[in-house]
């Protein structure tokens, strides 16, 4: 294995984890003329129908993870959950860095990263005890959130807590966690950026996020006018972070649209759901452009090239998907997942005006 500076046609680029970010990183490395093998501990993977390769090994293997390093020429992840430990000897050959998902894994250590470049997180307290909990409520109050420290996705390991009542009734899990105050906002936006290996960053535009029940489940171009007003702001502070960390691909920063700016909610150093709309929507998508910084080529352009974009995420049940082909506007993409379980993203519509 290499570091990956100008991979040459026909290299290997690893992806650990199989799911439908490895799926479409992995057809975008196809189309620029490169084999991808995927890492993933799932024999029903997604992701390696379209791969080159697939080895099914757990990702906290460090036996197999050698194994696929050595059949790698460069690196990279679709989830930023991969445990960290057994990644720490690939220093400079993985991209982005151990040290980003060290970062983004934590949302202690993330927020404390975000606060000491400038940023504004809501305010927040570390809880590992029904104590810590009584004494971040009388600081910070309530409504709030309290989330689990790491591992927490798409509404998983977080509960709100609008009262007194629901803080007594709470039960602490058994893992570190933080409490979150409230933030009132307008809407929530994603700042979406690539960056190289030589520093260059390019920025797509932001979309306005609507979730339901913690899942994604709309973005939207133009995004309303108080979520256009702040893109300027927060992309300063996206690109702070990808500096700090000597980013190297696809970054992206999710925020809250407040009276008095933008407030940091998350970061996740990886290709994002709000981003899907890229594909049809921009001169270069987020995939592309992440394979591209990978592989130590030009990064393309990330210009907007519709007049209006919607994207919908394909949530549950896929039966009647098709239907919305007869749509003109719409582009299709089902994640080939056979169990379409309740709160499952198995795929996504988006749809393209060129007219506003």
């Amino acid at each position: 294995m290499r570091q990956a500076q100008s991979l040459k046609p026909g290299s290997t680029i690893g992806i650990l984890g199989g799911g439908q970010l490895g799926r479409m990183l992995a057809m975008s490395a196809a189309q620029l003329g490169y084999r991808c093998h995927i890492l993933t501990p799932e024999r029903d993977s997604v992701a390696a129908e379209v791969a080159a390769e697939t080895t099914v090994a757990p990702l906290t293997d460090p036996l197999a993870i050698g194994r696929f390093a050595d059949a790698c020429d460069a690196i990279t992840f679709e989830w930023e959950n991969v445990p960290t430990g057994p990644l720490q000897f690939l220093g400079d050959a993985i991209a982005p860095s151990v040290r980003a998902l060290e970062t983004a894994q934590d949302r202690l250590r993330e927020k404390r990263f975000v606060e000491d470049l400038g940023g504004r997180p809501a305010p927040f307290a570390p809880v590992d005890s029904a104590d810590d909990l009584a004494r971040a409520i009388a600081r910070i109050g309530t409504p709030g959130v309290l989330k689990t420290a790491r591992d927490g996705y798409d509404g998983k390991g977080q509960w709100r807590l609008a009262g007194p009542r629901d803080v007594e009734a709470i039960r602490l899990p058994q893992a570190p966690c933080v409490y979150e105050g409230w933030v009132d906002y307008a809407a929530e936006f994603s700042v979406i950026l690539v960056r190289g290996a030589d520093g260059e960053v390019r920025f797509w535009d932001s979309t306005e996020n609507r979730h339901e029940d913690g899942i994604l489940s709309q973005s939207l171009w133009p995004p309303c006018d108080a979520v256009a007003a702040q893109v300027g702001p927060a992309r300063a502070l996206a690109e702070k972070v990808a500096h700090a960390l000597g980013y190297v691909g696809v970054l992206t920063c999710e925020f809250f649209a407040t009276a008095a700016g933008p407030v940091f909610n998350e970061m996740a150093p990886r290709v994002h759901n709000s981003g899907h709309w890229t594909i049809e929507g921009a001169a270069t998508s987020q995939f592309e452009n992440h394979i591209r910084a990978v592989a130590g080529l030009p990064l393309g352009n990330t210009a907007t090239t519709a007049g209006r974009v919607t994207m919908d995420n394909i949530i549950g049940d896929v039966s009647g998907a098709h239907a919305v082909l007869s749509d003109p506007a719409a582009h299709l993409h089902l994640y080939g997942k056979s169990d379409a379980r309740e709160g499952r993203k198995m795929g996504h519509v988006t749809r393209i005006w060129h007219g506003r």
